[in-house]
């Protein structure tokens, strides 16, 4: 009760300053709406069904890119794990493709893919695939290498031992890379719908902008941070939780 205390407090004084500084009136409405604006347009946009048609086709590509993403990623750091020759060149790669920004990548999308939903699943399966990648070749070289033995003793081999030994050992370091993937997947969503006119919440996003609705940016802005907030919690919060009563972390 006192943490739900301490955030409601928190959020209403941030709010009755956002609403004080908008009533000043030091920047003009239309750049710096009141918080009462900002909750109109979110009303609008669920009313005329903008803003759910936006939300469902967004979560589909995100779901699509993310899930090419993992595959690849744990495809990818299996190959790292067990090659020296790959960990020595294509590793060095990964990691410096993990540190350059999704839109860096939008050229190669529209040159290649032109105006197209190809473009945008593109765009993020890059932008994330690095990231998960990395976080499971660390996992797998980080486990006792007992495992592995004893994996192998026992008639493990290829993608049994991986699937049955190396990845189940790997787990906390797996759901870390699960987490940071998506991460990285929903911020190179946004990148990528602002590529052209589509539908989706990087499309209403740069409406707001064109029409110099500064409510509605905000809006999405604040629709965007409550899906990722959404997705942590019902996700990535029950999967750790579930990992750690696994592990013995906590009691069950």
């Amino acid at each position: 009760m006192q943490r739900v205390l301490k955030n409601f407090v928190f959020y209403g004084v941030l709010l009755a300053v956002w609403a004080y500084v908008a009533h000043l009136k030091v920047w003009p409405p239309y750049l710096f709406p009141a918080p009462k604006d900002v909750l109109l347009s979110l009303h609008d946009g669920f009313a005329d069904r903008s803003f759910w048609i936006a939300i469902g086709v967004s979560m589909k590509r995100v779901g699509i890119g993310y899930l090419i993403s993992v595959a690849l990623g744990l495809l990818l750091a299996l190959l790292l794990a067990t090659s020296t020759f790959l960990d020595e060149t294509l590793g060095p790669l990964l990691t410096s493709l993990q540190n350059l920004p999704s839109i860096c990548w939008l050229p190669l999308a529209l040159l290649w893919f032109g105006l197209s939903e190809n473009a945008i699943y593109f765009v993020i399966i890059m932008g994330s695939t690095p990231s998960i990648t990395m976080a499971v070749e660390s996992g797998l070289r980080s486990m006792p290498p007992i495992y592995p033995m004893a994996g192998r003793n026992l008639g493990a081999s290829g993608v049994k031992l991986f699937l049955y030994v190396l990845l189940p050992a790997s787990l906390p370091h797996v759901l870390a890379g699960l987490k940071q993937c998506w991460a990285f997947a929903w911020r190179a969503l946004f990148s990528a719908e602002m590529l052209y006119v589509t539908l989706g919440l990087g499309q209403q996003l740069m409406m707001g902008r064109d029409l110099n609705d500064m409510s509605q940016v905000l809006a999405v802005m604040l629709l965007v941070l409550l899906l990722g907030l959404a997705v942590n919690l019902v996700v990535f919060r029950t999967l750790q939780r579930a990992l750690a009563r696994r592990w013995g972390l906590v009691e069950a």
